[in-house]
């Protein structure tokens, strides 16, 4: 019980891609960039091992971000020559740079599947591997080709999603985590279609089936909307409805939000990833600091079905600070795992 876990993202090294940045261009190119990045995922994978995580992710350390990597994989789209549209909700900012889809959209070829054989090949450790979900993809591009609306969007996007996580189990992943942060946006459009584009992307996947909704990640644009922010009752209608979908395991926020944790008592019978890691700062947790939000969801999660991760991915911090932060999750996981056992 309590087996730490991260969301997905670490920080890029020095040598791949400029620090603390979402977007930021690689640094190389060829055979050298794939070469540099096979060393990035060994690391990553290490880093995570001795940190103490039970479940390990490759990083996302070959995407530039974790959309646009699956998008880059898939014809038809432009993740160089951008557009401007309001995305989001616009509750970042009126008009967001996104992606372009510039003709017809398909998935000739897997697009991870290689990147998960290899991270397979180099952990013994649980493998997950993370795509983004068919909503928040759709928000995220702007279709200049044929003008779809957003559920038409995310209903193509749950159908290469799916083909691509199942050829993902069959790959050696043993979690396929979905990231819908916009499940915590549009609350009427996942009510209406979101969940069901979810499960047509989850539809015969036969591994855990985890979905991640968060408030996005440790940026200055989104810290400074939490800043603001009054509303934190997303989780209390998105949480009833994912505790009736087939999903396996629902990975939330709670570290640097202002999120009642009493509506994860909703999530019963499902298995749920507590962010109680900051990813918003460098600074590094003390793992009573840790243990003292694992212990504030104890009255509403079953330990066995408590898994302590980060708020969202690690991505934007500096490595020591990631590397700090896992370490301080799984020291705090251990505290609060002893002193369940000596109760």
């Amino acid at each position: 019980m309590l087996n730490p876990s991260i969301v997905g993202s670490l920080p890029k090294p020095l040598w791949l891609a400029e620090a603390n940045s979402l977007r930021a261009p690689w640094r190389l190119g060829g055979a050298a960039l794939q070469a540099a990045q096979d060393d990035a995922v060994r690391l990553a994978l290490l880093e995570q091992e001795e940190a103490g995580m039970t479940v390990v992710t490759d990083g996302e350390l070959r995407r530039r971000h974790y959309i646009w990597g699956f998008l880059d994989g898939l014809t038809g789209t432009d993740t160089e020559q951008l557009t401007k549209k309001r995305s989001r909700g616009g509750r970042y900012g009126d008009l967001t740079d996104v992606a372009r889809l510039t003709g017809t959209v398909e998935r000739r070829t897997p697009v991870f599947v290689e990147a998960c054989r290899f991270a397979r090949a180099h952990t013994n450790r649980l493998l997950k591997v993370t795509l983004p979900g068919p909503m928040t993809i759709a928000d995220s591009v702007a279709d200049q080709a044929s003008g779809a609306d957003f559920e038409t969007l995310a209903m193509r996007f749950a159908v290469l999603l799916n083909a691509e996580a199942r050829d993902l189990v069959e790959a050696g992943a043993d979690v396929v985590q979905f990231d819908e942060p916009c499940f915590n946006i549009y609350l009427e459009e996942m009510v209406a279609w979101g969940m069901d584009a979810l499960e047509h992307a989850m539809d015969g996947v036969r591994a855990t089936k985890a979905v991640h909704i968060c408030y996005g990640y440790g940026t200055s644009v989104v810290l400074k909307w939490k800043t603001q922010n009054t509303d934190w009752g997303h989780y209390g209608l998105s949480l009833p409805l994912l505790a009736k979908s087939s999903v396996d395991q629902v990975s939330v926020e709670t570290a640097a939000s202002g999120v009642d944790v009493s509506v994860l008592r909703e999530l019963a019978g499902k298995d749920v990833l507590v962010g109680v890691i900051d990813v918003g700062t460098d600074e590094v947790e003390s793992a009573e600091t840790v243990a003292a939000r694992i212990e504030r969801v104890l009255p509403y999660v079953s330990p066995d079905r408590l898994v302590p991760s980060t708020d969202c991915g690690l991505v934007p911090r500096s490595r020591e600070a990631a590397i700090g932060k896992m370490r301080a999750l799984a020291a705090g996981a251990a505290l609060v795992r002893a002193g369940l056992r000596e109760s």
